[in-house]
C-alpha cells in the first residue's frame, strides 16, 4: 500500500530519503525537549512561584501594621521580583483568564492549588510580559504581578522557530542539490532517447556525481561502439558489392561469348574468388555478432599455443623473443582467432615474425614484429577498416580481402583494449595487441 503514496521520480524518491530523515530528527528532539527538559523546566518555576506567593500570603496575613506591610511589598520587589498590591474590599473573579496558546496553566494553577490555601483567580492573558493572581483575603484582595519567565520557560517559542527555520534551510539547500544531481541524470536520458531515434547530442558531457559521471562515459562509449558497427556493415556491404562486381562482369561476358577451355577454366577461377571473398565476409560478420562468454586463462599459452600451429605450417620463421605468465579474463576464441590473424599477417608479407607478450602497467600486450615491407605511417590506421587494401604498402598481388587486421581490433575493443600498429626493429611492420590484466 505504501507504494501508492510513495513518489515515483527518482528525484521526488531522493527528497524524500533526505528530507524525511530530516523531519523525524527534529521531531523527535523537539518531543524531547517538551517532553523532559520544558515540563521540567516549567514544573520547577510553577512550583517555586506558586511557593513564594503562598508564603507572601502568609507573611502578609500575620502581619498588621501598614508600615510593615508596606515594607513586605518593597522586599517582594526587590528580592523575588514579584509586584504586591492589596485591594480591600474587593472579591477575586469566578473564572481564570488564561491564554489559549501557553501550554503550561494547568501546571501552574495546579502548583497554586497545592500551595495556596484560599480562592484564587489566575490572568494569563492580559499582560504580555507578567502574570496576574490574586489571592481571595478576609477583608479584600491579595494583588500579585510576576514576571512571565519566572512562572514559565519562554524558550519554547523562540526553540520551536529555530527548529522550523533550520529544517526549512537544510531542506531547501539539500532540494537544490539534489535537483542537480537528478538533473545530470536526466540530461543523459534525454541524449539515450535521442540516439535510439537516430539523432545525435554533440553537447552532451557527463556531469554530476562520480557514478553519474561514470554511466555518462560509458554510454558515449557504447554510442561509440555501436557507431562502428554500424559503419563496419556498411562497409561490408559496400565491400561486397565493389570486391563481387568484377569476377561477376567477367562471367557475364564470358557467358555472353561462346566459352572456349580457357574461359571455362577462368569462369572456375572468379567462382573460386567469389567463394573465397563470400566465406571471407561470413566469416567477418558472425566474429563481430558473436557474444562469446569470458573465461579466465594464461595469455602467454594462448600465443604459444598460436605460434606453435603456425610453425607447424611453416617451420622457421617464428620466434618467441620473451613472455610472461599473465592471467586476464576474456574470450579466449576471439583473441586466439586476432593473434593468428597477426601472426599470418607478418608471415604473408615478411620473411620472419618475431613475438613478445608482456606486463606493461595495467595492460597486458602481444607484440609481433615482421621484417616486411610494413605499412606508411599515414596509412596505418587506414589498415584496420574492414576490407581495405592497401596498394602501396602491400600489394595487391598478395590474396586477401583485407580483413584480417579489422578483426584485430574488433577483438581488441570488444575487451576493453586496442590495436596499434608502428615500425618494428627489423625494419618491418610491429602491430601490438592492448588488453587490460
Amino acid at each position: 500500500m505504501l507504494r501508492r503514496y510513495t513518489p515515483k521520480s527518482l528525484y521526488g524518491r531522493v527528497v524524500l530519503i533526505v528530507i524525511l530523515p530530516i523531519f523525524l530528527m527534529q521531531s523527535a528532539v523537539t518531543y524531547a525537549f517538551f517532553e523532559r527538559h520544558w515540563d521540567a523546566v516549567t514544573a520547577n518555576l510553577s512550583r517555586t512561584t506558586a511557593g513564594q506567593i503562598a508564603l507572601l500570603t502568609y507573611l502578609f496575613e500575620e502581619t498588621q501594621d501598614d508600615d510593615a506591610r508596606d515594607a513586605l511589598f518593597k522586599s517582594a520587589v526587590e528580592i523575588m521580583d514579584i509586584s504586591i498590591r492589596f485591594a480591600p474590599g474587593e472579591v477575586v473573579p469566578q473564572d481564570n483568564k488564561l491564554g489559549i496558546l501557553n501550554l503550561y496553566n494547568d501546571v501552574f494553577e495546579r502548583r497554586l492549588r497545592d500551595k495556596v490555601n484560599r480562592p484564587y483567580w489566575l490572568n494569563t492573558q492580559s499582560w504580555p510580559s507578567y502574570v496576574e493572581v490574586r489571592v481571595q483575603l478576609d477583608d479584600g484582595v491579595l494583588v500579585f504581578f510576576v514576571l512571565r519567565d519566572r512562572v514559565f520557560a519562554t524558550t519554547g517559542p523562540a526553540f520551536i522557530l529555530w527548529m522550523i527555520g533550520v529544517t526549512v534551510l537544510l531542506g531547501s539547500i539539500a532540494v537544490v542539490f539534489l535537483r542537480n544531481q537528478v538533473r545530470s541524470i536526466l540530461r543523459l536520458a534525454t541524449a539515450a532517447d535521442a540516439f535510439g531515434r537516430g539523432l545525435d547530442e554533440p553537447a552532451f558531457r557527463p556531469t554530476g556525481a562520480t557514478e553519474v559521471r561514470s554511466a555518462g562515459r560509458a554510454f558515449i562509449a557504447m554510442k561509440q561502439r555501436i557507431r562502428r558497427h554500424i559503419d563496419q556493415r556498411t562497409t561490408m556491404l559496400a565491400g561486397v558489392s565493389h570486391d563481387l562486381r568484377t569476377p561477376l562482369t567477367r562471367l557475364k561476358l564470358s557467358l555472353a561469348m561462346e566459352p572456349t577451355a580457357a574461359d571455362m577454366e577462368a569462369m572456375r577461377a572468379d567462382v573460386k574468388e567469389m567463394e573465397r571473398m563470400i566465406e571471407a565476409y561470413l566469416d567477418f560478420a558472425s566474429d563481430v555478432a558473436a557474444t562469446e562468454p569470458p573465461e579466465v586463462f594464461d595469455l602467454a599459452e594462448l600465443v604459444q599455443e598460436s605460434a606453435d600451429a603456425a610453425s607447424d605450417a611453416d617451420p622457421g620463421r617464428i620466434e618467441i623473443v620473451s613472455t610472461e605468465p599473465i592471467e586476464i579474463e576474456a574470450g579466449r576464441t576471439s583473441l586466439k582467432r586476432a593473434i593468428d590473424n597477426l601472426i599470418a599477417n607478418g608471415l604473408k608479407y615478411g620473411e620472419r615474425v618475431w613475438l613478445r607478450v608482456r606486463r606493461v602497467g595495467v595492460h597486458a600486450e602481444i607484440v609481433v614484429d615482421d621484417n616486411g615491407p610494413g605499412i606508411p605511417a599515414a596509412d596505418r590506421e587506414n589498415a584496420f577498416k574492414p576490407f581495405e587494401r592497401l596498394d602501396n604498402a602491400r600489394g595487391q598481388s598478395t590474396p586477401g580481402v583485407g580483413l584480417g587486421l579489422a578483426v584485430v581490433r574488433d577483438a581488441a575493443r570488444s575487451h576493453g583494449g586496442e590495436a596499434t600498429l608502428g615500425d618494428a626493429p627489423q625494419g618491418g611492420l610491429r602491430a601490438t595487441l592492448r588488453l587490460p590484466a
